[in-house]
């Protein structure tokens, strides 16, 4: 279970068709500046007390070229989410190689960046920032010792082979991703991609199938969309190998499930959550945890049942 926080919202220079903070849209979004570290700080205690063992930061920018300021305090954020025994994950758009080993130096976990689609789909959906560059950004993090955070936006407008375009990128990757995220489009009013209608559900459950088949110790993170989904619905998601969830308040700008809800869901349904830096069941070939748990409880990948 993780929570995201946006500690800067809007403003962004970058023209993602289907994001509500970018400064070419009119969203109604009001940007704002970066959060206070102890606000932050709050945010985080508050899910880890509602059972969030992994807390997750967003800013809205497209690098952090110039923001020394910010990254010192993102370093601050992450040692305080990192004392609280969290996972921590970040979000800043494209960073260096020395951004990166800073972030690792204040205990930063995971890193996200997503792909978002395949490379022959994705100059329809963003021009400001290539391919390439969010390869190289992936690539910092990973040389740095980061565990890397990459996944992809499902229903822009992609074929199927989009998809599995993504699956084949991340899957390529030097190592596999700690963390894909699957999320399905939001429209928001306003944006290019405003008025496109929600992924099928069996579009999305195929994606999340795959993934599990092709990057087996891969944590499989359902993400931005889930609100829309039934119960049954996510419920069939868990059983076709994704095994985290984004939960609490706000998934950035969008709604997301609350943690009393996904609380009585886990429960009708025999789940439970793992620990922070636990991985579930990994094959005796996979890499090990960075933090291991002992005796931590396992996920299962299908509902509990008697013996």
């Amino acid at each position: 279970m993780c929570t995201l926080m946006n500690i800067k919202t809007g403003g962004c220079s970058e023209d993602c068709s289907y994001c509500a903070q970018s400064s070419r849209y009119t969203t109604g979004l009001k940007a704002t500046k970066m959060s206070p570290v102890d606000d932050v700080l709050n945010k985080a205690r508050m899910a880890k007390s509602n059972g969030s063992t992994r807390f997750c930061m967003g800013a809205a920018w497209r690098d952090m070229r110039g923001r020394k300021t910010s990254l010192k305090n993102v370093k601050q954020m992450v040692s305080g989410v990192r004392e609280m025994g969290m996972e921590v994950c970040v979000t800043l758009g494209m960073i260096d190689d020395k951004q990166a080993k800073e972030l690792k130096d204040a205990g930063l976990t995971a890193y996200n960046h997503n792909l978002d689609t395949s490379r022959e789909f994705y100059p329809s959906v963003i021009t400001t920032r290539s391919y390439d560059e969010r390869l190289q950004t992936l690539s910092h993090v990973r040389d740095a010792g980061i565990n890397v955070c990459s996944g992809g936006i499902l229903g822009l407008g992609e074929a199927d082979s989009d998809r599995i375009g993504l699956i084949h990128t991340v899957g390529s990757l030097p190592s596999h991703p700690e963390s894909f995220p699957v999320n399905a489009l939001v429209p928001i009013p306003g944006t290019p991609l405003g008025n496109r209608k929600m992924i099928s559900f069996d579009k999305l459950l195929r994606t999340i199938a795959t993934a599990r088949i092709v990057m087996p110790s891969t944590i499989v993170r359902l993400a931005a969309g889930r609100i829309s989904l039934s119960e049954e619905q996510q419920v069939a998601c868990f059983m076709a190998g994704a095994n985290a969830v984004f939960t609490g308040e706000k998934m950035l700008t969008t709604d997301c499930n609350g943690w009393d809800e996904d609380r009585v869901m886990f429960e009708r349904w025999g789940y439970y959550p793992m620990r922070s830096f636990e991985r579930g069941r990994l094959s005796a070939a996979s890499p090990q945890p960075e933090e291991p748990v002992a005796d931590a409880p396992k996920v299962s990948p299908e509902p509990a049942t008697a013996s």
